[in-house]
This record gives structure tokens, sequence and C-alpha cells, in this order.
């Protein structure tokens, strides 16, 4: 099996996967690109075309299944958008790059592990304050990843019990999509080599977007998958903070 191929099924993978709990899979797509080699800056900004592709048919899916809050959502991208431009807009070294993007991988394999409880009965109201703060906190970290940021808001939106699961993935794929967009055109206004495979894995991404949004809005994800692709991100981090 060629590189090419085998990047294109794990992309594929991680879309069905990801998107299925509300998120873009850019974690997983930076893992993918890792595995097989990619320099960091190049992942960068592959990573936030590929987390637009999948957030699209991730958040209309979970909207339309009526899992999304307005009065989370709109705080937290006030706060998000500009400083996942910020962040995406700066230039730094390869290496530290990589030890950014491979703790956001380590982080992102924790959340993965870990299966909140149901917080349907108990929920209660974000502060619009403290999600703008939140909102920057996690847009800048976005920007500097190229992730869209849900892996992190996630969490923090059940422990918080600010959201039900189903309520927490449709806010969160709202939110990687604008942080996306937002990355996305900080690195549009300095030259990008793009790589000749990108369309191919658009597709592939498309795909398991659609596939893994469709089942996740409507059933449970695997926490088997779950604990297998947390590994796999694992790996990919030590892939990129020890080489």
């Amino acid at each position: 099996m060629s590189d090419a191929v085998g990047l294109a099924i794990l992309l594929f993978i991680a879309a069905v996967l990801y998107t299925s709990v509300g998120h873009a899979g850019a974690s997983g797509y930076l893992a993918a690109m890792a595995l097989y080699g990619l320099l960091p800056e190049k992942m960068r900004p592959v990573a936030f075309v590929l987390n637009l592709i999948a957030a699209t048919p991730t958040t209309i899916q979970f909207t339309t299944a009526g899992h999304f809050d307005r009065r989370l959502f709109i705080p937290l991208a006030i706060g998000s958008i500009p400083f996942a431009f910020l962040g995406s807009s700066l230039t730094l070294p390869d290496s530290i790059i990589k030890i950014i993007i491979g703790i956001a991988l380590v982080i992102a394999s924790i959340r993965l592990l870990w299966s909140p409880r149901s917080v349907a009965d108990d929920l209660r109201r974000m502060p619009i304050w403290l999600g703008i703060l939140l909102g920057i906190g996690i847009g800048l970290v976005s920007g500097l990843t190229g992730v869209g940021g849900g892996i992190y808001l996630t969490p923090v939106l059940l422990i918080a019990r600010w959201a039900t699961p189903k309520t927490a993935a449709g806010v969160s794929a709202a939110f990687i999509l604008v942080n996306s967009t937002a990355g996305l055109l900080a690195r549009l206004t300095k030259p990008t080599n793009w790589p000749e495979e990108l369309p191919v894995w658009a597709i592939v991404v498309i795909l398991g977007s659609v596939i893994g949004s469709t089942l996740g809005s409507r059933v449970f994800g695997s926490p088997t998958i779950r604990r297998i692709l947390a590994v796999v991100l694992l790996v990919a981090a030590g892939k990129l903070i020890f080489e």
C-alpha cells in the first residue's frame, strides 16, 4: 500500500470517528500526517482545510437534529474568532510547532479516553464573560496548532454542566467551523505550499464526515474505537515531540 493511499484511509477513518462525536477531526488528521512525515508548517493549513470541510456537514447534522444552543455558542465564538486568526497568522519554528501540536494531541487522546457522566438533569447556564474568555484561550490554541478547538471545548462544557453530551457536540461542531474558517483565512494571507494530494484528502474527509455525523447525531460512538484512536494520537504525539 502506497503512502498516499494509506494516509487517505487514515484521514477517512479519522473523519468518521471524530464527526460521530461532533468534532471535525483535526487532531486525527494531524496525527495521520505526522505518522507519514509531513512537515509541521504544511500540516497546519491542511488541517484547517480538512477541518472546515468536515465541520460543515457535522454542524448541519447536529443542528437539524436539535442539538445546538445559540446562547452557549455566541460568546464562545466572539472570543475565539479573532484569536484563532491571530494564532494562525503567527510564524513559529518547526521545532516549536511540533511540540505544540504534540501536546495538543496528548490532550486530545486524554479527551477521547474520558467518558463523561450524564448531565441532562443538572445543567447550569454559562456566564457570558466566562464564555468569551474560554473562547479566547481555545481560539488562540486552535490557531497555533491547526485544530478547531472542539476537542478542548467539549469536555469543558460537560464538566461545567453547561450542556448535555449531544448539545456539547453540536456547539463544538459550530465552534470548530468558525475557528477553522478564521485560521484558514489567516493562512491565506501568506504563501502556502499545498500538497498535491489535498483534493483527494478533501474528498475522503467529506465522505467520512457525512457518514460519521449522520451516525453520531443519532447513535452513541464505540468506547473501544475511541480508545484505539486515543492510542494512535499518543503515538503520533510521541513522534512529533521526540524525533
